[in-house]
């Protein structure tokens, strides 16, 4: 039998050590012993409601321990003392403080308490009535007794509920006995009438009378209402309610689609990574877990409720009245502010802790979930930023249906202000993370892993389709044609263009893509451009003519391996043009901040962070301008909010140009300000660079080191060279013009040996061919030297130049300083000086020398050569990738033009520039750029035939094809201007987007071709055979990646009229039906097209998306966020936004396909007699399948 209570004592201990070291209160105090007048001082701690008492402060294990809970505390008046002993003793014990601890019932002592101090008896006694949990008990037996008072109401409802319902049957007891009464009543009234009142009623030609009247007001009343039901139902106010109807029928399955992946994201991932964070060898965190997922299982809560007030509110239809539950939604959705401010952190977080290979495999391991359907976690991490918008467009659809007398009405204009007023603060954080989702899903698309995606600092510019060549020896290509199907096969690449990497991939059947072994990651900082082969090389003569000059160079110079050149054929001229801009651009701000640290670090008073933040206006906010914390790829804080006046000035500061941030502004830069503008900025920067340009730009870069001062004023310059000036220098060039063989500038300062000379040296060479060895990354402290290789010196005549990229060195060199280097019968200027003409930020190539020495001591001359780098620079870019801004602008076109020519006729212009500014106007005075490049009203001419083929004689193939190739080349003929200002949503949609509308009209036309062609046919078994024929259309353009093509024909296959033609339909095989549900869930608008977005990034242009979705994306981002605040600034996080859009549509407008035409299978695809409106076609239908009778 069991004498004593077992209790863990493990458990106990650990919390009486918990207690000892994080005790809600702790000290000495005495306790009164069994015996009656014995008080033992014991150590007490209290933790949560158990009270530990030591026999010391250092003791290891608690001698008892008392449980609070339910106990009172109260105090307890010092006993009395006996006589003896001295008289002090007798008053320190009255002056102690004594309290009880009550157990509350029979059978437990007291326990006696008491301590030195009042003040610390009280607190004593405080912390014991917490802990006891008497506040709780108190409240718990209010609400008991407010429960048993809700019982009794309750109960006394339901007995007056039994006697009103016996009281109704009651009262229909005595109803029926009245009416027995009556009818009774009735039949003694009848027998009391005269016999000859009967005989006219029952003539039987006054009963047919009768009966016809009868018949005939039925039938009137019938059709009188039927008309006034008809009325309604066509009338506006019928239509606006069936259209609100069916938008709140969406709205529903949209917040049931939400709450679905909100769940999946708490319970698929959230908890069981909670589970894993608890494990023995845990792969992460829990502040991980928590920084990961933030506040998503509030948010899936908060919506649940939502969703369950939505589907009870369907119970009532058709009375929808949603407006009280937006009322108690709205207070609860700032929850989403710190979703959306702390997202970017939560994917950084995730993005480091995939660097964990354990957490990789188990998170791999969740995904493969048949509930995530293929989804990752970032793509549920994002759901959330997208559905206050989502809200946003709802309410403005319901407001569009609702009348200005509805009830609804003025709730629902509030819910609606509110939304828009929460999206406004939550709207700057959703573009910040726009790229480490692109990096995420990037990184998991490759087999391998690439760990330089896991860097939140890398910033993805493009990606596409390229050829390379194969064989590359000592520099000659092998003899290929491009036109080799084996090359076009082999050597299709997919690449991917990064601010620091370029990576070159082959994708694989699965979709699924693969680093090259060699060469798959190329290191910008590592690389050199040539954008043609050189003109030296006898195999690479021809390769301009063999290739079409479509290819183009990468010569890479590992540190610690040999140098190795890699050759890409790019799909058109265009996207070369294109392609090589954004390369060379990334080459530049990646040697822009490496010649910034060597110089600036070894030979200035500044160092590059000390020079940034010593700039207040690139991170401090202001009146006119308001940043991000998010770096761009110069690492300089992104402008979130900025006047068009500070926008164009970062467009032109000569420090830096960020690559995204000049996509950026030339995607956008219609909606805030106009061309004219930015190249009349342009032109002032170039003519009046010191007038033009912020005086902290100039400052800084004349901030030289005291040493080199020193020197400056001994070669009896002026020794203001740094000074801050308000005014250009006076014109100090020599304007001689004699030739000079070898040129140099030459920056020397002190004979220190941690201090370098930036050498940029252009000397003559000999005709003969000289090849460059590799070099090794230099020693620490030692001096840079950037040279320009043999082939770009021109100090022979007789030595072609090979033509290269205008932004990029050949390569850059280190080397020990000495030599020439170390010459001092050149003038020194400020290391600053000497980066800016070398790189501007776009440098156009190594300076091949000047006019003379005295130039490079004259600051106009330096400034005016940036100035010029940086115009050349912005002119380039906009004139290969925005081509379109100059075909429909012809003013603009001459504008830049005679910039051009006035910046030729510069005699200070330096060979590089002068070859750059040629070749932007040899790429603006062409007018074909590519001659793949057709439209479709040239194919329509082309199809002139005599006789067009009819559809039973097209195979599945050709018919796939040609489709592919009309929708491709209306889907290019887009401008991307038509994207910005949802111009195809206004009402002169047609004027302001007329290529878009155009592309809406040919998915239209095509779709009516397909329903026509198969209600052409009156057997069944041909419309079977012509639904299955189109099915394998479908399949085909799916093959070719024509997304648009197998939306159309679907859309066609599931219009009324032919869905409802079962017969048909019974005759179609499994396998078609089968195929058919496939392509539907690839092209479904569920989730936002997610199938479709996944299907996009797993393919490799040329591809044609379908634009629904993107115009979707860009309706979403502009009913979310105004272009301009209230304080008149650009929303520029909102331009970035836009700008990711338009470049992923420009991304597959770029690449064409390779399809002949067959003009007769065009022009029956064209043909639009062949195309039956809507009407008949239900009537066809109808006709062919008659309603069942109900």
């Amino acid at each position: 039998m069991q004498k004593s209570v077992r209790y863990n004592e493990g458990h106990a201990l650990y919390l009486a050590f918990l207690a000892r070291k994080e005790g809600t209160k702790r000290g000495f105090l005495s306790k009164k012993a069994a015996e009656a007048s014995r008080w033992h001082e014991k150590w007490f701690a209290l933790y949560q409601n158990v009270l530990f008492y030591f026999e010391g402060e250092q003791s290891g294990r608690p001698a008892g321990m008392y449980l609070l809970e339910g106990c009172s505390c109260e105090r307890t008046p010092a006993p009395p003392r006996t006589s003896a002993g001295p008289a002090g003793a007798r008053d320190a014990l009255d002056k102690q403080y004594y309290f009880t601890v009550l157990f509350g019932h029979e059978g437990q002592k007291p326990l006696e308490l008491r301590c030195e101090e009042e003040q610390a008896g009280k607190e004593w006694m405080e912390a014991i009535h917490q802990a006891s949990y008497a506040d709780i008990l108190i409240e718990r037996e209010v609400l008991m007794q407010k429960y048993i008072h809700l019982v009794q109401i309750v109960e006394t409802e339901k007995i007056a509920a039994n006697q009103l319902r016996h009281q109704l049957e009651d009262q229909d007891t005595e109803i029926e006995r009245l009416k027995s009464e009556i009818v009774a009543l009735n039949k003694t009234k009848e027998r009391m009438r005269p016999y000859h009142s009967h005989q006219e009623d029952e003539d039987p030609d006054i009963k047919k009378i009768k009966k016809v009247q009868s018949f005939m007001r039925g039938w009137l009343c019938r059709r009188k209402w039927k008309t006034i039901v008809q009325d309604y139902i066509c009338s506006p106010h019928a239509e606006s309610m069936r259209k609100r109807n069916q938008i709140v029928f969406t709205m529903v399955e949209a917040e049931t689609e939400y709450v679905h992946q909100l769940y999946i994201l708490v319970n698929g991932f959230l908890r069981p990574l909670r589970m894993a964070a608890s494990s023995k060898k845990p792969p992460i965190s829990h502040d991980d877990v928590s920084s990961i997922f933030l506040n998503s299982e509030t948010i899936m809560f908060l919506h649940e409720i939502f969703h369950q007030g939505l589907k009870a509110r369907l119970a009532n239809w058709p009375t929808l009245v949603l407006a009280d539950l937006f009322d108690i939604l709205l207070p609860m959705l700032n929850i989403y502010q710190e979703f959306v401010r702390n997202h970017q952190y939560s994917l950084q977080v995730l993005a480091n802790c995939k660097q964990n290979r354990d957490f990789d495999k188990l998170l791999k391991q969740y995904e493969a979930n048949p509930a995530c359907e293929g989804r990752m976690l970032e793509t549920f991490l994002t759901y959330p930023m997208f559905q206050i918008p989502r809200y946003i467009i709802t309410l403005h659809e319901l407001l569009a249906h609702t009348p200005h007398e509805h009830v609804e009405r003025k709730s629902l204009e509030f819910a609606k202000s509110k939304l828009e007023e929460l999206s406004r603060v939550m709207h700057d954080e959703v573009s910040d993370t726009e790229n480490i989702r692109k990096n995420l899903a990037i990184e998991r698309m490759i087999v391998e892993g690439c760990d330089i995606l896991l860097d939140t600092s890398q910033t993805f510019i493009r990606q596409g389709s390229l050829i390379q060549v194969p064989s590359v020896e000592r520099g000659k290509l092998s003899k290929v044609r491009l036109g080799s199907l084996s090359l076009k096969k082999e050597g299709e690449r997919q690449c991917f263009l990064f601010t620091k990497h370029f990576l070159i991939c082959t994708r694989s059947s699965g979709g699924k893509l693969h680093l090259l072994k060699t060469g798959g990651v190329l290191s910008l900082i590592q690389c050199t451009l040539i954008e043609e082969p050189d003109a030296s090389d006898d195999d690479s003569k021809g390769s301009g003519h063999m290739f079409g000059h479509l290819d183009f160079k990468i010569v890479v110079e590992p540190p610690d391996a040999a140098p190795f050149t890699v050759v890409l054929l790019a799909p058109s001229r265009q996207e070369k043009a294109a392609w090589m801009s954004d390369i060379s651009q990334c080459v530049d701000n990646i040697r822009c901040n490496g010649l910034m640290t060597i110089v600036f670090e070894e030979n200035s008073k500044v160092t590059v962070p000390h020079m940034i933040k010593s700039d207040a206006r690139l991170h401090k906010d202001d009146t006119d301008i308001c940043f991000s914390k998010t770096l761009n790829s110069c690492k300089v804080p992104q402008i979130r909010y900025a006047s068009v006046e500070r926008l164009l000035e970062r467009l032109t500061d000569l420090r830096f140009l960020s690559i995204d941030f000049l996509n950026t502004f030339l995607h956008t830069y219609r909606i805030f300000t106009t061309a004219t503008v930015v190249l009349a900025k342009l032109s002032d920067i170039y003519k009046r660079p010191f007038t033009s340009i912020p005086v902290r730009s100039l400052e800084l870069f004349f901030a030289t080191s005291p040493n080199n001062r020193g020197e400056h004023m001994v070669d009896g310059k002026s020794p203001r060279l740094c000074r801050k000036f308000s005014s250009p220098p006076p014109l100090a060039v020599s304007r001689t013009s004699s030739p000079v063989r070898a040129r140099k500038l030459s920056l020397t300062s002190s004979l220190n040996a941690r201090i370098g000379a930036l050498d940029l040296t252009t000397s003559s060479c000999s005709s003969s061919p000289t090849t460059h060895s590799p070099t090794a990354s230099p020693p620490p402290h030692t001096a840079a030297v950037l040279e320009s290789s043999p082939a770009d010196r021109a100090g022979d005549p007789t030595e072609l130049s090979p033509c290269r990229s205008p932004s990029t060195p050949r390569h850059l060199r280190y080397r020990q300083p000495g030599g020439q280097a170390a010459d001092s019968s050149h003038c020194s200027v400020s290391p600053a000086s000497a980066f800016a003409i070398a790189t501007a930020a776009a440098g156009h190539g190594s300076p091949p020398g000047f006019n003379n020495t005295e130039r490079t001591c004259d600051k106009e001359f330096i400034i005016r050569r940036t100035a010029t780098n940086r115009v050349l620079n912005v002119l380039r870019h906009w004139v290969s990738k925005h081509a379109q801004d100059f075909e429909l602008n012809n003013e603009l076109k001459m504008n830049v033009l005679n910039l051009l020519e006035e910046v030729l006729r510069d005699p200070d212009l330096l060979p590089q520039e002068r070859k750059a500014t040629a070749n932007i106007l040899r790429a603006l005075s062409q007018d074909d750029q590519d001659d793949i490049h057709l439209k479709l009203e040239d194919i329509i001419q082309m199809t002139d035939c005599p006789k067009a083929e009819c559809f039973e004689t097209l195979s599945a193939m050709e018919l796939a094809e040609q489709i592919t190739l009309l929708d491709h080349v209306v889907f290019r003929s887009i401008p991307y201007e038509e994207f910005l200002g949802q111009g195809w949503m206004k009402l002169d949609k047609n004027e302001r987007t007329p290529y878009i509308m155009k592309t809406s009209q040919h998915f239209n036309e095509m779709s009516n071709l397909v329903a026509s062609q198969i209600m052409n046919y009156a057997d069944i078994s041909s419309r079977a055979n012509a639904i299955e024929k189109w099915v394998a259309v479908a399949d085909i353009c799916r093959c070719l990646h024509n997304y648009n093509g197998v939306l159309e024909i679907t859309a066609a296959l599931n219009r009324s009229a032919i869905y409802r033609l079962k017969k048909t339909w019974a005759k179609v095989s499994k396998q078609t039906k089968a195929l058919m549900d496939k392509l539907q869930k690839t092209v479904s608008s569920e989730g936002r097209f997610k199938n479709l977005r996944e299907t996009l990034k797993n393919c490799n242009p040329p591809a044609v998306p379908y634009l629904g979705m993107y115009l979707t994306d860009l309706a979403f981002i502009e009913e979310g966020t105004p272009n301009f605040t209230e304080e008149g600034l650009v929303n520029f996080s909102k331009m970035r936004m836009i700008s990711h859009i338009i470049r992923e549509i420009r991304q597959f407008q770029q690449t064409a396909y390779r399809i002949d035409q067959q003009p007769k299978v065009i022009q029956y695809l064209l043909d639009k007699a062949l195309i039956i409106d809507e009407d008949t076609l239900y009537e066809l239908s109808l006709k062919i399948e008659p309603r069942l009778p109900a």
